[in-house]
């Protein structure tokens, strides 16, 4: 079990920076999106996460919008194995934009691939997607045999039993058997919020509910969300996995952030 940071707020460019970045700040892995280790190069990104002695926990598919998408995934699957990666994480199309059938076949079709490769392929659960609430998790996991479960506390908090409070522990408790990969964000939810969730899950993707929605994502500790709660309920659980850290919305200074959000959650485990 180790603690890992995201690329997100790194430009494909800057590949390089964000791993020397998150080796300095004393992560013990990384996770990239596919798209960028494309722009970068798959052998470029392996010399990379080997200079800066990481372990590569997951690569993020693209979003799963169209059949092409699914194509380039599929196709770029024994690559991603090739680095070493564990995961494969996948995220849904946009909500409203495909029935369940065209994203049950999609998903596994990914799964079958990464399988095949020694890759576990997992679902991320994601606001104003295909795949949002507990119900939805549910039925793609019991759809596509071998997909395991991204558990995200951000992307959880809105459509958890406790909400607005920031206790997302029954998704925990629900998904104990799923759970194969967790990532770390916090929320801080703006006033409306609940109407904001809502019309993103009807599909009104209006820019004001987009921003308000994405832009409540903040750093471990400065929004509602009970990590405690949430690090004491996976380990009653038995979760022995990894543990990574994503921020999206701190574009300035990223080493700033991911040293103290690495040292909020190393602090609060160590009690």
């Amino acid at each position: 079990m180790g603690v890992g940071y995201t690329t997100i707020m790194y430009d494909a460019a800057d590949i390089d920076r964000a791993l020397r970045d998150i080796a300095a700040c004393r992560y013990d892995g990384a996770e990239i999106g596919i798209e960028k280790i494309r722009t970068t190069g798959f052998d470029t990104v392996g010399r990379l996460l080997e200079a800066n002695d990481l372990d590569l926990y997951c690569v993020m598919s693209e979003w799963l919008e169209t059949e092409a998408a699914v194509d380039r995934v599929v196709d770029d699957v024994p690559r991603v194995a090739d680095l070493g990666a564990e995961y494969l994480g996948l995220l849904p199309p946009q909500r409203g934009r495909q029935d369940d059938e065209t994203v049950q076949q999609w998903f596994t079709r990914i799964t079958e691939a990464a399988t095949d490769a020694g890759v576990t392929p997992l679902v991320h659960h994601h606001g104003a997607t295909h795949v949002e609430n507990a119900a939805e998790v549910r039925h793609l996991l019991d759809a596509v045999d071998g997909l395991e479960l991204l558990w995200d506390t951000a992307h959880y908090y809105p459509y958890g039993e406790n909400f607005p409070d920031g206790d997302v522990t029954d998704g925990i408790e629900r998904f104990a058997d799923d759970i194969a990969y967790v990532h770390l964000k916090d929320v801080a939810p703006p006033t409306g919020f609940a109407d904001v969730r809502d019309s993103l899950t009807e599909g009104d993707f209006h820019l004001d509910n987009v921003i308000n929605y994405f832009r409540s994502f903040t750093d471990l500790g400065e929004g509602i969300i009970d990590f405690a709660g949430v690090y004491e309920a996976l380990e009653a659980v038995g979760y022995d996995g990894h543990y990574t850290i994503e921020m999206e919305n701190q574009t300035e200074k990223p080493l700033v952030h991911a040293m103290e959000n690495y040292d909020y959650w190393r602090q609060l485990t160590a009690e």
